[in-house]
């Protein structure tokens, strides 16, 4: 179907305002937050209702039009890059809270609803939605949904999957399902863990039902720093050896604690090597129990300055610093370039000093900023697109870091998704069977390929053209990587 008559389709249930297809109405669009990449969307439209999301996606299937969905756009693995000969299907106005449920502790959201804003809304009832990703004054939870995402505050209370209960999807051909429920349990396959995360590639989510836990009576955090990042690697394997499970416990390398320290002045050591925060919640009984247990054991782990925040402003002033140091990079480099992979805790040391040869090796500076707690990692790697081939050497730079994550018993992705940034190294991370069991899974949601076509997982062909091997566990590929 052309471009123009598919329009003419679409505006007999939208208004002309929310079906854009000029040229300069259609480039906020290009790209999510993954800068780097860009296309230009055939159509962009804008429903309001689930009655439009589901008329939007019949029109399409007819017509064999690719969709990708979108959310608010703060993505950072090109997930919601559009297709040339497609439609972007943005979400963003269907931003009601439906119902709050302060008894039951959940919430019934639509997908626009912005992560901090759920929070915001439960706050009188004294409750809150846990995961906080960096982005939460802007990302919308159905892209939350989509990616996964966590936040510093998921080392104790779990990843969007652990904290929903239910979701409304539309399928391709404009069908609804109802995934999940609000019981502990239900019976069949457990759909609602699949769909989360699942990139838009198998339905779009037009309704969340979120859980609600109750704000902490108390909650204080303690800032460590270090004259070696190995010893705050150890640090952190120390507090969780002891049996500590922290409401948070994040790091930040010396280039990311100057970058950030200029930014919003948290008071950092800007002669340490390492800055790790950690926080306790709960009574006050327990995190005063707790907290002291967390300055015996930074005092035991050598930190060189260990300070403890004394009220909820200072508390908050700690943790700025790492919820700004994406904006902070931006201030510091042209361009920077967002990592994200995991990998077991006992081997952060080691990958963070492979990050450092691959720096030197590229000259390219990189800031780490990670979820030390669950070994989820940041790498910002900063360079200048309008240099000629210093984004290919940034890229060639991110794809080893992803490689080592494999290497040590890692995966490429911890909550940012794969996208069209890490297609390549799926092919590393998977070998050819586990690839064909997640085809058989989109052909049975999505049998012609419509929905966000291209992301997330690579086909066989693309594997082999890219001469992509499967990284095994602990193997030699990096002989050089460091020990510690």
């Amino acid at each position: 179907m052309r471009p123009l008559e598919l329009v003419n389709n679409l505006r007999i249930f939208l208004p002309p305002d929310l079906v854009l297809y000029e040229t300069e109405d259609l480039r906020p669009y290009e790209c999510d937050g993954l800068s780097a990449y860009r296309q230009t969307p055939m159509i962009v439209v804008l429903p309001r209702t689930e009655e439009e999301v589901i008329r939007i996606l019949r029109v399409c299937y007819a017509s064999k039009t690719p969709v990708v969905a979108r959310g608010a756009g703060t993505g950072l693995s090109g997930g919601a890059l559009p297709h040339s000969k497609g439609i972007l299907l943005s979400l963003a106005k269907l931003k009601r809270i439906l119902e709050i449920d302060s008894v039951a502790r959940t919430a019934r959201v639509q997908p626009g609803v912005r992560n901090l804003a759920i929070s915001e809304a439960v706050a009188t009832y004294g409750l809150y939605y846990a995961p906080d990703p960096s982005s939460q004054i802007a990302c919308s939870i159905g892209g939350n949904v989509a990616e996964n995402a966590g936040g510093v505050h998921c080392l104790k209370y779990g990843l969007t999957v652990h904290n929903i209960l239910k979701l409304r999807v539309m399928t391709i051909e404009g069908k609804c399902l109802e995934i999940g429920g609000t019981c502990l349990d239900t019976p069949g396959y457990d759909l609602l863990a699949l769909m989360t995360g699942s990139e838009g590639m198998l339905g779009i989510v037009t309704e969340i039902t979120v859980k609600l836990i109750p704000k902490p009576e108390k909650a204080q955090v303690v800032m460590a720093a270090f004259d070696d990042i190995r010893k705050a690697c150890d640090a952190v394997a120390n507090v969780i050896g002891a049996g500590i499970i922290p409401a948070g416990m994040e790091m930040m390398d010396k280039i990311a604690t100057h970058a950030v320290e200029k930014y919003v002045h948290a008071g950092y050591n800007l002669e340490a090597e390492a800055i790790l925060l950690c926080e306790s919640d709960g009574t006050t009984e327990e995190v005063m129990d707790e907290i002291q247990r967390i300055n015996e054991i930074m005092k035991k782990s050598n930190a060189i300055d260990i300070r403890t925040s004394n009220n909820e402003t200072e508390r908050l002033k700690f943790w700025a610093g790492r919820k700004a140091a994406f904006p902070a990079a931006g201030r510091v480099s042209p361009d920077y370039y967002c990592m994200d992979g995991t990998i077991p805790r006992k081997h952060l040391a080691r990958v963070l000093g492979g990050i450092e040869k691959l720096s030197i090796e590229y000259g390219l500076r990189c800031m780490n900023v990670f979820h030390a707690g669950d070994g989820n990692l940041h790498p910002l790697i900063l360079y200048d697109a309008n240099q000629p081939g210093e984004l290919k050497k940034t890229e060639e730079f991110g794809a080893k870091i992803l490689e080592m994550c494999i290497q040590v018993g890692g995966t490429i992705t911890g909550e940012h998704g794969v996208g069209i940034e890490k297609i390549n190294q799926m092919c590393s991370q998977f070998k050819t069977g586990e690839l064909e069991i997640f085809h058989a899974v989109k052909a049975a949601f999505d049998p012609d390929g419509l929905l966000n076509p291209g992301k997330a997982v690579p086909t066989l062909r693309r594997c082999a053209e890219h001469g992509a091997m499967h990284v095994h566990r602990n193997e030699e590929k990096f002989p050089d990587l460091p020990r510690f």
